[in-house]
């Protein structure tokens, strides 16, 4: 493991920005005073439901409740979701009282801006804010998935990167940041938000020399060579 990180978090540098990477799974960027997060896939459990898959109705609860604890950190001025914040067309109208109170509150003062998803591709009235394709800002560019080729200073969502390692005999599967300086991939913030192995192909084809997971840890995250971690069996 790496030396310990400041509180802020781990700083990285892509494109000449400096973006902080936070413990619970989010970005922040400083010199614009925005926090920015991805693939929330709010009422995924109602969606599973829908199915006949009977799964506990709280996933938008509790990622909601794990954002606020980040917004409450951060005091950004700005929210940024890259895309698949509801896992899909419908979900909106399956919020809850709660969860729309939630984000009343998490989004009273500061501007929310919407990154079109695959899983929510359209504006969605319930969430108000600004809903875009992808979005340019100084030397970045945020979109939802990743584009092909290189892609200096893209920061995406989309694929759920999840780094697996071996320490002191016992194996850990974790959320992770991954990075080689030009792109960045985003955890996924969601509760039921499943995770790919960052040594699968569709990730590590992204990537054209060394890349780095950025494990999400309870207090702070860790930064591992994609060579020190394993795939999945």
């Amino acid at each position: 493991m790496t030396e310990e990180a400041p509180p802020e978090g781990e700083a990285i540098e892509l494109a000449g920005a400096r973006l902080l990477l936070d413990a619970a799974g989010a970005l922040f960027w400083p010199a614009q005073d925005m926090l920015i997060v991805a693939d929330l896939h709010l009422e995924k459990g109602s969606a599973f439901a829908v199915r006949g898959i009977p799964l506990p109705p709280y996933d938008s609860r509790a990622t909601l409740a794990r954002l606020a604890g980040i917004v409450a950190r951060r005091r950004p001025r700005v929210i940024l979701f890259l895309g698949d914040s509801l896992h899909d067309r419908g979900a909106g109208g399956r919020l809850g009282d709660v969860e729309r109170d939630m984000l009343a509150d998490i989004s009273r003062g500061r501007d929310m801006v919407w990154v079109a998803g695959n899983h929510d591709p359209d504006p969605v009235p319930q969430l108000g804010g600004m809903h875009l394709p992808e979005l340019k800002l100084g030397p970045l560019t945020f979109r939802h998935e990743p584009a092909g080729g290189d892609a200096q200073g893209e920061v995406a969502g989309h694929f759920h990167p999840v780094a697996r390692l071996v320490r002191r005999g016992r194996g850990i599967r974790r959320r992770c940041f991954a990075s080689d300086g030009r792109r960045l991939v985003m955890p996924a913030l969601g509760a039921y938000a499943g995770g790919l192995n960052i040594r699968d192909a569709a990730l590590a084809g992204l990537f054209a020399g060394p890349y780095a997971a950025h494990l999400v840890g309870a207090t702070r995250t860790y930064r591992i060579a994609h060579h020190a971690c394993l795939p999945d069996r």
